[in-house]
């Protein structure tokens, strides 16, 4: 019985050869994509909000000197309310852009991080309502919710404008302010950037 035509040299293991060339493209990529995430990582900086026991102790003698005297408070001067706190973003670096917000709050609550644009003098320059900044960062978690949420759009433009404000400061300031529950010891707040 004669034997079947042997196929065309060219034709021979191509299935084999290709699935072995798609490997090897397959590994190059993900080399590249773990070089990038690698390099990412290293260029990633992590900032934590920490508050500023002294400010905040600062501007709430400022609110209960004028509330025992019956003083007014000056044309355009923002008072700390009881349920708010001065929390601080330090800068090493200037050159930085925003990738993500980092929240965590334990249990239920609503926080507001308003950014100020005032530099804070030793002797307690007051704040004016001018020198806080739009739009505002709000992030809330509602009973029995899993994750905390805010408004992407909102948090994204804040965080780019703190981006920008770091290249010329050294130093940030913020309002905090927690309501329906919420507490400073249960929150944790940072922001990722990636350095230049």
């Amino acid at each position: 019985m004669p034997r079947p035509p042997r196929a065309p040299v060219g034709n021979r293991c191509r299935c084999g050869r290709s699935q072995k060339a798609e490997g090897r493209r397959r590994r190059i990529r993900e080399q590249s994509v773990h070089r990038y995430l690698t390099e990412m990582d290293r260029n990633e900086t992590l900032l934590e909000f920490k508050e500023d026991v002294a400010l905040t102790e600062k501007m709430r003698l400022r609110a209960s000197s004028l509330q025992r005297s019956g003083q007014k408070r000056q044309d355009g001067e923002r008072l700390l309310l009881p349920h708010e706190a001065v929390y601080r973003l330090d800068f090493a670096q200037r050159q930085l852009s925003f990738l993500r917000w980092e929240v965590a709050l334990g249990g239920c609550g609503r926080v507001t991080v308003t950014g100020v644009s005032q530099h804070w003098t030793p002797d307690l320059t007051h704040l004016m309502t001018r020198q806080l900044l739009e739009p505002v960062g709000t992030f809330w978690r509602a009973p029995h919710q899993p994750d905390v949420q805010c408004p992407e759009a909102d948090v994204q433009e804040f965080g780019e404008r703190i981006a920008e404000l770091a290249k010329v400061r050294r130093v940030m300031y913020f309002l905090m302010a927690f309501k329906d529950g919420a507490e400073p010891s249960r929150l944790r707040c940072s922001m990722a950037f990636t350095a230049h």
